[in-house]
């Protein structure tokens, strides 16, 4: 990709994320990927992020390369253990910070992901100073989502909310979503605006593991061997509610006693799913819980798995997510299974990738999840309809394509009006207006 940069006029880009992860932390590395492959286009990137590793606040900013990508990290501490009102000071403090860094940033082009929504303030006002272009990307439905959890009850703030929802997509050239859902969200809330799906992706790279490292992974966890092994890789939080593969577990052990489940991951909700597989005398048995691990760690993991996994709560907005573990299960050729409606279920329903769980029925979808474990045919068929999605829908490199292409859209489309206004000022001065 070095060989492809040389040579090309690239934009300088300002990219605003506050929640920026690289492969070797805990965490999506959606924005990490977009970067560096924008660098080895011959664009340069500056990534405007907070470090949440140390716990303590940040006395100015550090600056790290990335394979190229020029990070900038001030650190704001932040923790899915959190209250909410804490979590909005998290995003009131970035967002602030944020700006300053922005506007004295030099740039061709502006681009902030959500969430929080708050990241859209410094990358509306560093584009306006600029006179640069602002593309902004969608990762949650705010403040829909939040209001349909019960989250965000103050009129004032959903207000708020939805204010700056509003000032982010009409300053923005265009919006890119990571869902048909939340495209339509967008859409709703302001019609006539310019809007991209480009949903999460494959890593189909890191995601090819050699059969021996997934044999050696088996062998040194006793418990695992040549059993069945169910695996789900994220965040423990509320929207999850991943004690409903606890509670799946339980029923799924009175068909199938080999059959494991190993849950990776952090959040506000964990401590109380491993209480809850300790009171079903499954936990360290059948269901095992182990902290968050890096990115880079996840590809062993999923190659072990028998069939991946990804959850949410019974809540309708949240079918419009884009959960990256749901795209890592396709990049490891892995069956996923969910329990929530939406596209991505559509998707599994017609290629036969997985299996969609009823949300209400965990004692179901244990008996269901039991069944196809041991169904090697099955097993076959949706491992091989995985590895297709990946590779001919989701891979990452073709949808990178689509989203420089929304970048080159954007500037080539300010570029235009701004010709256009010059063009009518001197034609109202020469008086032929």
């Amino acid at each position: 990709m070095t060989a492809e940069r040389e040579g090309r006029d690239g934009m300088r880009i300002v990219y605003i994320h506050q929640y920026y992860c690289n492969p070797t932390m805990t965490g999506g590395i959606r924005s990490y990927e977009q970067a560096r492959r924008l660098v080895a286009r011959g664009h340069e990137v500056h990534v405007i992020t907070t470090d949440i590793t140390g716990g303590r606040r940040s006395l100015g900013w550090r600056r790290t390369d990335d394979d190229g990508i020029q990070v900038h990290w001030f650190s704001v501490p932040y923790s899915n253990h959190m209250s909410f009102a804490q979590r909005l000071r998290a995003f009131a403090e970035f967002m602030i910070v944020a700006a300053v860094k922005a506007t004295v940033l030099k740039a061709d082009l502006v681009f902030a992901t959500s969430t929080p929504l708050t990241v859209a303030v410094p990358g509306v006002l560093a584009a306006k100073l600029r006179r640069v272009p602002f593309v902004f990307e969608v990762r949650d439905l705010w403040p829909e989502v939040p209001i349909e959890m019960g989250v965000l009850r103050n009129p004032v703030a959903r207000w708020l909310a939805g204010a700056l929802a509003n000032l982010a997509y009409r300053s923005a050239e265009e919006v890119v979503a990571l869902s048909p859902g939340m495209a339509a969200g967008v859409t709703a809330r302001r019609p006539g605006t310019r809007t991209t799906v480009i949903p999460n992706a494959a890593d189909l790279a890191m995601f090819e593991v050699a059969p021996e490292a997934v044999r050696g992974f088996r062998e040194r966890h006793r418990w695992l061997g040549d059993r069945p092994l169910i695996v789900y890789t994220g965040a423990l939080g509320r929207v999850n509610g991943v004690e409903y593969l606890v509670r799946a577990a339980r029923r799924m052990a009175e068909t199938d006693a080999e059959a494991q489940v190993l849950i990776v991951g952090h959040g506000k909700e964990w401590d109380e799913t491993k209480r809850l597989a300790a009171e079903y005398g499954l936990l360290d048995r059948t269901v095992h819980m182990w902290e968050q691990v890096p990115k880079a760690d996840l590809p062993v993991i999923l190659g072990a798995a028998t069939l991946s996994s990804s959850f949410v709560r019974p809540i309708r907005a949240l079918w419009d997510n884009s959960a990256n573990k749901f795209f890592d299960a396709l990049a490891a050729s892995r069956p996923i299974a969910v329990n929530y409606g939406g596209w991505q279920a559509d998707l599994l329903t017609e290629t036969g990738a997985g299996l969609v769980l009823d949300p209400y029925d965990a004692d179901g979808a244990g008996v269901l999840l039991a069944a196809h474990l041991r169904d090697e045919v099955w097993l076959k068929q949706a491992r091989e309809a995985a590895h297709r999605l990946a590779v001919e829908r989701f891979s990452r490199d073709l949808l990178f394509a689509q989203f420089e292409a929304v970048l080159a859209r954007s500037a080539a489309g300010r570029h235009r009006g701004l010709a256009r206004a010059g063009q009518t000022i001197g034609e109202k001065q020469s008086g032929t207006a």
